[in-house]
């Protein structure tokens, strides 16, 4: 297994995602994706991501299931701040240090472990200032419940605020082929002024840029895919351009579309380390075989000209205005 480093934590240099393990792509199997972690771990891979709000709370209980007895193997993150309740209820983003101590306390639980080494911000609270949420995070590194900080889908501003209260270990945001805006917005440019490193989820495009999405109606009922911008009508069928180059790609290595997409993102520098998720074996095998595949200048340039910033039509997520945050 190659390893990569995030601010000064070595980590495998692809991490595993495990929301849709649990929730939100269409039916799932516990048996099946904890032989998924069990095998990443077998495979020589450390780095496994969750959240509390994922299932609600299923994903947890799940991951914790699954690296029981294995836990030195591990590099864990896991996530707070998208408060949901027991029935599945979306309760909107919840910054307030009383709060955070709280989240920190139930993800230990579930997880049956007893410190977090990565615990995640997940969404910024408009309400609370950074600095207080990151203050009571603060607190828990000093109890040692947790031994880095990290944080999600924040800007540049707020990343630089957090970090000046405790060092951030990583930022989480969505970056692939088809979601750049990092590179525009200051985010990028900003983790590198501090020395922070980055996670890149859904590298894969939540799957789009694998190539299997076809159409929607391959989806499960359930899939939230469904409801996402990029993924219907005119924006899908301007946006399978940027596959068909990445299957181009593939085709003359040898390789998948997946494996070059994720060769994309790890191109992008060693302070980057992807989490694909995935639920089955031979998804996570496949991945991991993405390490050994070097993309030349040109290859790079032909993936720029084929999804280059701001290239993607539709929204990533659905107009969320009237969701209470």
């Amino acid at each position: 297994m190659k390893m990569r480093t995030l601010r000064g934590l070595e980590v495998s240099a692809l991490g595993l995602g495990c929301m849709g393990m649990s929730e939100f792509y269409g039916p799932t199997n516990d048996e099946e994706s904890i032989a998924t972690i069990h095998r990443f771990l077998d495979l020589g891979g450390t780095f496994i991501d969750t959240a509390d709000m994922y299932g609600p709370f299923k994903n947890e209980v799940l991951v914790g299931k699954a690296i029981a007895g294995r836990r030195s193997q591990v590099i864990l993150a896991t996530k707070f701040g998208n408060e949901r309740g027991a029935d599945g209820s979306f309760k909107g983003v919840n910054g307030r240090p009383e709060y955070v101590k709280a989240a920190c306390d139930a993800s230990l639980a579930r997880l049956g472990v007893d410190y977090i080494d990565l615990y995640y911000q997940h969404r910024v609270d408009r309400k609370v200032p950074v600095e207080e949420t990151w203050g009571a995070m603060k607190e828990l590194v000093e109890a040692g419940k947790v031994r880095h900080l990290g944080i999600s889908e924040a800007s540049a501003a707020t990343i630089e605020k957090a970090n000046s209260v405790h060092p951030i270990l990583a930022v989480q945001s969505e970056w692939s082929l088809w979601t750049r805006e990092i590179e525009e917005n200051g985010v990028l440019a900003k983790v590198r002024e501090l020395g922070i490193g980055f996670v890149p989820y859904s590298p894969l495009g939540r799957g789009f840029l694998t190539g299997t999405v076809t159409n929607l109606d391959a989806l499960a009922a359930d899939d939230r895919r469904r409801t996402y911008p990029r993924f219907n009508g005119e924006n899908f069928d301007h946006n399978i351009k940027i596959v068909d180059a990445v299957k181009e790609i593939a085709a003359a290595k040898e390789a998948t579309a997946a494996q070059i997409a994720l060769a994309w993102v790890l191109a992008q520098g060693l302070d980057v380390v992807p989490i694909p998720g995935t639920r089955k074996v031979s998804r996570l095998e496949e991945n991991l075989a993405a390490l050994d595949i070097e993309l030349t200048s040109e290859d790079l340039a032909r993936l720029n000209d084929a999804a280059p910033i701001g290239g993607t039509k539709g929204d990533r997520y659905p107009d969320m205005s009237t969701v209470n945050v």
